[in-house]
């Protein structure tokens, strides 16, 4: 194959379909013909980088109530609490009960990535009982009036813990980094039943918006109704602040369940 009297690239490449090529002749005269990339260039390219914001305004850890009378501390994860969390998160992913093999695999895909910087302006919050890991939930930021709930995951059933973690991660998103709005989907009938009907989020049309979570209905919450609804219903919630520093010191090095709780 031959363009201008001259070897066409695609004759290297014999199985490349010539009708879709993805290979061009370069359209000037070129001094090389090949140019090697650094993995630190194409790092550059491929990461998501973090807004500013997220890391000037982090979480402020707090103490919450639970059913049973104790506490949990409620604190911010780092990159270097995510293997300890991906291994809290792999016990359930053969889970095939209350949905919680999907949400284990989603969530630890998510998890991967914040730690791999493959997800962009995600944020991890753990919930710790003495030093016990006792669940985790994410989100992330679509911009800085939008935050996107991501998933929930309880580790310690009956306690309330799922709930007072998704009101911590929208509090994180309304009072601290200043969303005007927040929108969430479900993949479980209990969330469904708790977060997305009884906290009387609204629903955009459907389908002609789809959560980035699977496509599926947005439940969204705006900072209104969080303000006048949602903090008022669930002020439970809000807990303690300062966290007592024996918690933190304690949370430091928690360590994860020793199998699933279903």
């Amino acid at each position: 194959m031959e363009i201008d009297n001259k070897p066409h690239i695609a004759t290297k490449f014999p199985l490349a379909d010539v009708n879709f090529m993805t290979y061009y002749d370069p359209p000037t005269q070129v001094s090389m013909t090949e140019h090697k990339l650094r993995v630190q260039d194409m790092e550059a390219i491929l990461r998501a980088v973090d807004a500013p914001y997220l890391e000037q305004i982090a979480y402020p850890p707090k103490t919450v109530g639970m059913k049973d009378g104790t506490k949990i501390l409620v604190k911010q994860a780092t990159r270097a609490d995510a293997p300890e969390v991906l291994k809290a998160i792999r016990l359930y992913i053969d889970v095939n009960k209350d949905f919680y093999d999907i949400v284990a695999w989603r969530t630890y895909a998510e998890v991967l990535a914040w730690k791999m910087y493959r997800i962009k302006d995600h944020y991890l919050l753990l919930g710790i009982q003495d030093d016990q890991l006792v669940g985790v939930v994410n989100a992330r930021m679509w911009n800085r009036n939008l935050g996107i709930s991501l998933h929930t995951m309880s580790f310690k059933r009956g306690m309330d813990v799922g709930p007072a973690l998704y009101f911590a991660k929208m509090e994180y998103a309304f009072d601290y980094l200043g969303a005007t709005e927040w929108w969430a989907t479900f993949e479980s009938y209990i969330g469904l039943r708790i977060m997305g009907t009884e906290w009387a989020p609204k629903q955009k049309p459907f389908p002609e918006m789809q959560h980035e979570l699977g496509g599926s209905r947005i439940f969204y919450t705006t900072k209104e109704d969080w303000d006048n609804f949602v903090k008022k219903k669930y002020a439970r919630y809000i807990g303690e602040r300062p966290a007592p520093k024996d918690l933190l010191s304690k949370a430091e090095k928690f360590k994860i369940p020793m199998k699933a709780d279903v």
